[in-house]
């Protein structure tokens, strides 16, 4: 027998230990989304006296999303080891139905089926499912290359550029929390083009927690003792993450950003021996110069069909795949 419960506090999310190869699987992710993130947990969780299945979500207005934020690579169920995860999706999909009436899941990985296994479990439970690609995820497959033979295959302008600039660059590689590093890296971030940080004390305290747990990867990029480029990656189960990255404008001429990124690339490949290195979300155009494949993330729509208020929303939909059709 399946038991269903709701929770508001992400400690139940603690051991007995879901599986976990990434930081947006971890109890303690959740806990900063809570803590730092100031997000409020509404969390799902189906028990079947062996094993349990949770999915941390949340309210936003009258319907439930992944409790996640734009730092959040991916979202997706958490289950421990050997769990039955259709029986217990299927389980927390009829219930839900009583505290929401539409339930919208993005930015969901499928090479591991959960956005195929969610999808499943929701319409055998009487939701209707919408299913659409949302964005891309680019990554490289190490495949037990060195540096030097992966450098070789990039192209050639990328392998002139770094070069020339290389040596006119120091790079700073910190694999533990340094707050002078971390300030250089804020500073940066702030004289960039980027738009400010949404939530720099959360992801100060992810940068401190990876780096205590031994997982930072933090570079510096200077040019005469002048910090002009920075980049924060996390190493976890042979997988690079890489989180953020900026650079000040007087870098370019020095490609301070490219060198940066490359000797980044050459620490996870030769030192920590990756298996894979993971770009994030968005379809950026230069990640393709370091990258080589791409994978999608999905959006998944779950939709009451005897409530009314998804009746328009439903309309909608059939009519665009009826057009489809046509």
């Amino acid at each position: 027998m399946i038991a269903v419960s709701y929770h508001n506090r992400v400690n139940v999310l603690q051991p007995p230990g879901f599986a976990s190869a990434a930081p947006f699987d971890r109890a303690e992710w959740f806990a900063l989304l809570a803590k730092e993130g100031g997000l409020d947990p509404f969390i799902a969780l189906a028990a079947d006296g062996t094993h349990t299945l949770a999915m941390p979500l949340m309210r936003e207005g009258r319907m439930l999303v992944p409790l996640a934020n734009w730092y959040s690579f991916f979202w997706r169920p958490l289950a421990t080891p050997g769990a039955n995860q259709p029986a217990l999706l299927q389980a927390i999909a009829r219930k839900l139905g009583r505290q929401a009436h539409r339930i919208v899941l993005w930015p969901l990985p499928d090479e591991d089926r959960s956005a195929t296994m969610l999808a499943a479990a929701f319409g055998a439970a009487g939701w209707i499912v919408l299913r659409e690609a949302c964005d891309t995820n680019h990554i490289l497959r190490v495949s037990g290359r060195s540096y030097e033979e992966y450098l070789a295959g990039r192209p050639g302008t990328l392998r002139t550029t770094l070069k020339r600039k290389a040596k006119k660059v120091e790079v700073e590689i910190h694999t533990s929390f340094d707050p002078a590093a971390w300030a250089a890296y804020e500073a940066i971030y702030a004289a960039s083009w980027k738009p400010a940080e949404g939530k720099p004390a959360m992801l100060r305290r992810f940068a401190e927690e990876e780096g205590a747990a031994g997982r930072l990867r933090l570079g510096i990029a200077l040019a005469e003792g002048k910090p002009l480029a920075a980049q924060f990656w996390t190493v976890e189960s042979d997988t690079a993450f890489i989180h953020k990255l900026a650079h000040v404008e007087e870098a370019g001429p020095l490609s301070a950003g490219t060198v940066l990124t490359a000797a980044l690339f050459e620490h996870v490949i030769d030192q920590d021996r990756v298996e894979m290195v993971d770009f994030g979300t968005g379809d950026d155009p230069y990640k393709a110069m370091w990258m080589e494949e791409t994978r999608p993330r999905f959006r998944l729509e779950c939709l009451r069909p005897a409530n009314p208020a998804n009746w328009p929303r439903l309309a909608r939909a059939g009519l665009r795949k009826l057009r489809d059709r046509t």
